[in-house]
């Protein structure tokens, strides 16, 4: 079978072998622009959109997607010899794939090569909505001083070069400027990130920075720009060589970046457009009038569980997420951490089966096929823990509940932030507190609550005592018996 590249020249002869869009891409219109064409985007709002422009119907929500930053320039440049065009691969749970490609990303620019033509779309009449995956920590949010950090150097950066931004908060107040300037109508900012009321996270962080950068647009954004909550879920593990060789192999199509992810996708949006929005509800997702109580329950059980298993998983040698929930004993441990801990914090779920889907989020974790790297999962903890963890935590400590589990999760990432397994292999540790974290890990080995004192991933934890006998007894466990004998006694007394 001859390989063929994927491009639009190429797409009619790839259709005989894939689905591939139904619709003509040239006669649709860029009505989104989206920041952080990554993986789950791609898996995500992207797959979402290119299903509604089957209908011929729609022409008005194609996707101009911004790569942001220098590390974004090989996704940009595989994008643009693409034509946009990518697969997305399906691992099923049978261990079948499903293969379609993609094509609601029509245009595509790089922010770091050209600034001022990523503001200028940004600010096109045509352009409805501005979404975003910058990932937790893009938000630049400190958990100590639940304020937006302008000690930051790139937000020092950009307020004293606004036409040469480098974040996000840069780029959408210049964008939003030129709005205003020219007249035009409002626009809906919307988070496709993991944050619990990213909507309102987005919201309060931008203004922060135009009350600094440019504050007579304060009353302006009020006015004009709406920012939906919404709660995202579809597991999308990083692409390997083997994904890539899989798809040429098996299917002859070149693709330099292939998208896989589970079957499994959810997306409950707040219906808060101010200027109209993609009917995206007639594929599958949900417009709800209050996001809160899905993006609680998907925080605190499937991520924070992805970080539970990352974070085991990694000290005890393990390279996937499969490999670490299909240990019994990491298994049983996180179905307590999910029904003791998290669960009394959820309050009434109205119209969903919260046994059920703890049940389904142990099957979607030991999707063998997947293979979701642990590495991944345990990148930029930091950022992850104030959101996916921390809100568990005070939740019991404020109403006399639980932690213990929390409390030797939080001891085994102080382990694992020495940068070594139980194995004496080294951990491959990306986070942006890298250094600090690795320096109070060090510290803890003589005094634990050390690991504490990081202010902005643990806020005042470090005050309250019960939480802090609870660390230190937990750390003292692992320093002095290895995962798994930990984790059997403390299944043991459930």
């Amino acid at each position: 079978m001859e390989n063929l590249k994927l491009n639009t020249k190429n797409l009619s002869a790839i259709g005989e072998r894939i689905a591939i869009p139904k619709y003509s891409r040239s006669d649709i219109k860029t009505g989104i622009v989206h920041v952080g064409i990554g993986g789950f985007h791609r898996a995500h709002e992207a797959f979402y959109t290119d299903q509604l422009l089957q209908d011929e119907a729609v022409k008005d929500w194609g996707i101009c997607g911004v790569a942001l930053l220098d590390f974004d320039t090989k996704i940009y440049n595989t994008l643009k010899e693409q034509d946009g065009l990518y697969t997305l691969i399906v691992k099923e749970l049978d261990g079948t794939h499903t293969k379609r490609v993609i094509g609601a990303i029509t245009e595509y620019l790089f922010a770091p090569e050209n600034p001022t033509k990523v503001i200028e779309k940004m600010a096109s009449p045509e352009v409805k909505i501005i979404t975003l995956t910058i990932t937790e920590g893009g938000y630049n949010y400190n958990e100590a001083t639940k304020q937006f950090d302008f000690t930051n150097p790139l937000i020092i950066h950009d307020l004293e070069y606004p036409d040469a931004p480098k974040t996000i908060f840069g780029y959408l107040t210049q964008a939003l400027k030129l709005r205003q300037e020219r007249g035009l109508k409002g626009i809906t900012i919307q988070s496709c990130d993991n944050i619990q009321g990213n909507g309102h996270m987005t919201q309060n962080m931008l203004l922060s920075y135009v009350s600094k950068a440019e504050p007579s647009l304060v009353d302006w954004i009020n006015e004009n720009v709406s920012f939906p909550n919404a709660m995202v879920d579809r597991i999308t593990p990083v692409t390997t060589a083997e994904d890539i060789t899989h798809l040429k192999e098996t299917s002859g199509i070149d693709d330099a970046w292939p998208v896989v992810c589970e079957p499994f996708k959810q997306w409950v949006i707040e219906d808060n457009f101010i200027a109209g929005r993609p009917a995206w509800e007639k594929v599958g997702a949900q417009f709800v009038e209050d996001v809160v109580p899905y993006e609680k329950m998907k925080l605190s059980l499937l991520n924070a569980g992805h970080s539970v298993l990352g974070i085991l998983g990694a000290l005890m040698g393990y390279n996937t997420i499969d490999e670490a929930v299909n240990n019994p004993n990491i298994k049983t441990f996180l179905k307590h951490y999910m029904d003791e801990e998290v669960t009394p914090t959820l309050g009434d779920l109205e119209g969903v089966d919260l046994e059920a889907y703890k049940k389904s989020l142990l099957e979607r974790f030991g999707n063998i096929n997947i293979k979701d790297q642990i590495d991944r999962i345990c990148s930029e903890t930091s950022a992850k823990y104030p959101i996916f963890i921390l809100p568990t935590i005070q939740s019991q400590l404020e109403n006399n509940g639980a932690i213990q589990l929390a409390a030797f999760v939080t001891a085994a990432w102080a382990i694992y932030s020495l940068g070594t397994n139980e194995n004496g292999d080294t951990l491959i540790i990306k986070d942006a507190l890298k250094q600090e974290l690795g320096e109070k890990a060090k510290e803890a080995k003589q005094n634990p609550i050390a690991f504490l004192e990081l202010g902005s991933v643990f806020g005042t934890l470090k005050q309250n005592p019960v939480f802090t006998e609870a660390f230190v007894n937990a750390y003292e466990d692992i320093t002095n018996k290895n995962i798994e004998d930990n984790l059997k006694s403390i299944n043991s007394t459930y």
